[in-house]
């Protein structure tokens, strides 16, 4: 008896084993952090190339005289602008400028971005992933005021 008791307390103390017991534990949700702000972040830096593409766009679209001018604008600005963005393949880019249908004075440019082939979606699967289309817009007034 006295022997099971003696096993008993030198179990209790043992302590050799519990960093790796404790390093097994922790680790899964150490790596889903990561992955997390590794996803979420490249995630973020597609949204806001998105939105940058799409406000200079607009910006670049005031110069035009009438709508169809406008819409040719912004169509350029975007084929030519963006292979300078890293994220982006520029042949998934779609961009639909018009007039905004509640104000017309002012100009809308949207542009969608078909962000499926990214390497952000080819990470673990265990990190949820955001959507993989991304539409961001960016709206400007007509004239000088």
């Amino acid at each position: 008896m006295q022997k099971i008791v003696q096993d008993i307390t030198w179990f209790r103390k043992a302590r050799s084993g519990s960093s790796a017991v404790e390093f097994a534990l922790i680790v899964p949700v150490f790596l889903m952090l990561v992955f997390g702000i590794i996803l979420f972040g490249a995630y973020l830096g597609l949204v806001h190339d998105v939105q940058q593409l799409a406000a200079e766009a607009a910006r670049s679209s005031v110069a035009g005289l009438s709508e169809a001018e406008r819409k040719s604008l912004a169509n350029s600005y975007v084929t030519v602008n963006a292979a300078s963005y890293p994220l982006i393949d520029p042949s998934r880019l779609k961009v639909n400028a018009a007039t905004s249908q509640t104000d017309a004075n002012v100009f809308v440019v949207a542009v969608s971005y078909d962000a499926a082939g990214s390497f952000i979606y080819s990470l673990p699967s265990f990190v949820g992933s955001p959507s993989s289309t991304i539409v961001r817009s960016a709206a400007i007034p007509r004239g000088g005021y």
